[in-house]
């Protein structure tokens, strides 16, 4: 009787289509905090008594900038982060010609420079920002690399990043192609999510696919839904597959 691992392996090996939805989980193993583990950012200390989810909202950053962006380039930024072996497997799994799609909530862009080619970032990414005011975009670098608030080297505006912060509406492209993805996919593997962000967390509901599985360290309430559910290191369970 084959073991979860070689199961998972099997519907690896016969699927079409993969999705891999991917959270903060899958990039712990890279040094990046997940938000709401004991050391996650949302229970880390501000210099300000604004709460890390407070910080992170649109609202926050309108009128406390300077404060914005001491707190993320901080606690959200990880310019040396590189991909880990999860990041590495799917996107080695795509090289080798399997069809995969990543949709991520994550905003660190490690799943591209593991070599993914389709990546759809729900959340963003801090790899691409932009002028307030007259558009102009700017790269990482050069947002940490400005003391406090970084403004446009033309025109002097302000520069935001790419990301989406609370009470702001996803990208209405993203979705669509996200969701269209999950809906024509046959497996449908979910990677270090709790599961509680929404909207992106009510995206599974969307698979209509053979096999639902989940990888995550604690449970979630997707759970009895899947046809294998993971309660460990993401890390662990790579290792025991092929390519």
């Amino acid at each position: 009787m084959e073991n979860k691992y070689e199961t998972l392996q099997k519907i690896i090996n016969e699927a079409r289509q993969i999705v891999v939805f991917t959270g903060a989980g899958i990039s712990v193993p890279s040094g990046i905090p997940d938000f709401r583990s004991a050391n996650g950012i949302y229970n880390q200390k501000t210099k300000c008594q604004a709460s890390p989810e407070e910080i992170i909202s649109h609202t926050f950053f309108e009128n406390y900038t300077e404060e914005f962006y001491e707190f993320y380039k901080d606690k959200m930024c990880y310019p040396k982060a590189q991909p880990n072996a999860a990041h590495k497997y799917f996107a080695d799994l795509e090289k080798k010609g399997k069809n995969v799609i990543v949709v991520t909530q994550n905003i660190d862009g490690l799943h591209q420079k593991a070599g993914s080619k389709i990546v759809y970032e729900l959340h963003g990414t801090i790899h691409q920002n932009f002028c307030t005011r007259c558009g102009r975009l700017f790269g990482l670098d050069y947002v940490m690399n400005s003391k406090g608030v970084p403004h446009c080297d033309k025109c002097g505006g302000i520069v935001k990043p790419n990301v989406v912060l609370y009470e702001e509406s996803l990208d209405e492209d993203i979705i669509s192609r996200s969701i269209n993805a999950i809906m024509t996919c046959d497996v449908m593997i979910v990677i270090g999510t709790s599961l509680k962000v929404y909207p992106a967390a009510g995206f599974i509901r969307y698979f209509k696919g053979r096999y639902l599985v989940v990888i995550n360290k604690e449970s979630t309430s997707y759970d009895n839904m899947c046809d294998l559910v993971f309660n460990e290191d993401v890390i662990n369970v790579v290792k025991s597959l092929k390519l």
